[in-house]
């Protein structure tokens, strides 16, 4: 009796001794992950940095480590239709080019805007929203300012649950808007989703526009004009807030994946600035890619 139960204790020790060996395991993994995606972030400030004033196209690539690997995708976020500055006949365009009929997308427009100004009077003129710093990885200095100017949106998101808002909507509207860009659409950045999403917008143009803005000096005003009435709604810029979308696998098969938003400031003491960091969840790795090509 007394060897069974010795026997016992044991097999005891030793499930508790393999429990707290996985812990480890997955910490370490854990911590490997994070590592390799403070170095995307990093390389992703690099790839910006390197362009100066040239247009930043969406591109991405992957760097491997020992540890393992990371993806990253860099784009600008002033390509891109904000939803804080948008007028209303172009964010109901928007939720047109998204299968929303006219009437649906003229009154979830209004309440876009409806919502928009009321958070903006609810925010004093110089007050600015924090920056979402959780769970961020070690990176340069966040500011308390995300953005050049107060924005009556921190998130894309938060126009989910307007009344009359269809989940497929947002679904589809999601890698087309933003609440870092301006009152204009960069045209040297667009997607061409943005594009087609534009009042007025002639298909058959859209050729033309991007054979003229695949050259070397594409100029910003006169791919404007090709656009012809759409053009409005256009406007040439340096890129201001990066989108930096990573996904982070280890050699031991943790993945992990997060999006952030970057600044890259004249003369800044730091590199860059980081103005929102999201991680994304990590337990499944189609979930991770499936969310973040949405955001793309």
């Amino acid at each position: 009796m007394g060897d069974r139960t010795v026997r016992r204790a044991r097999h005891g020790h030793l499930d508790e001794f393999r429990s707290l060996a996985g812990i480890v395991r997955i910490d370490r993994e854990r911590v490997q992950a994070d590592g390799l995606l403070s170095a995307g972030l990093e390389a992703a400030a690099g790839i910006v940095a390197a362009l100066r004033d040239a247009p930043l196209a969406e591109r991405s690539t992957t760097l491997t480590f020992a540890a393992g690997s990371v993806r990253l995708t860099v784009s600008d976020e002033g390509g891109r239709i904000d939803i804080g500055r948008a007028p209303v006949e172009l964010l109901a365009s928007l939720l047109r080019s998204v299968g929303a009929e006219d009437d649906d997308a003229g009154i979830v427009a209004q309440r876009i805007v409806a919502l928009r100004d009321a958070a903006g009077q609810a925010r004093p003129n110089d007050a600015q929203p924090r920056s979402n710093n959780a769970a961020k990885p070690s990176a340069p200095d966040t500011p308390d300012q995300p953005a050049p100017a107060a924005a009556p949106f921190t998130d894309v998101g938060q126009i989910a649950d307007i009344p009359g808002m269809q989940p497929q909507w947002m679904a589809a509207m999601a890698p087309l808007i933003t609440v870092f860009g301006s009152d204009g659409v960069n045209p040297l950045t667009a997607p061409v989703a943005v594009l087609r999403a534009l009042p007025s917008f002639d298909a058959e143009r859209l050729d033309a526009f991007l054979d003229m803005r695949s050259s070397p000096f594409a100029d910003p005003e006169r791919l404007a004009f090709l656009l012809g009435p759409a053009q409005k709604y256009l406007k040439a810029q340096q890129t201001h807030v990066i989108a930096v979308n990573l996904v982070a696998g280890t050699t031991g098969g943790y993945t992990a994946a997060a999006r952030a938003f970057i600044v890259l400031l004249p003369d800044d003491k730091q590199p860059y600035r980081v103005l929102a960091w999201t991680p994304v969840s990590r337990f499944a790795t189609t979930g991770v890619v499936a969310a973040l090509e949405a955001r793309r």
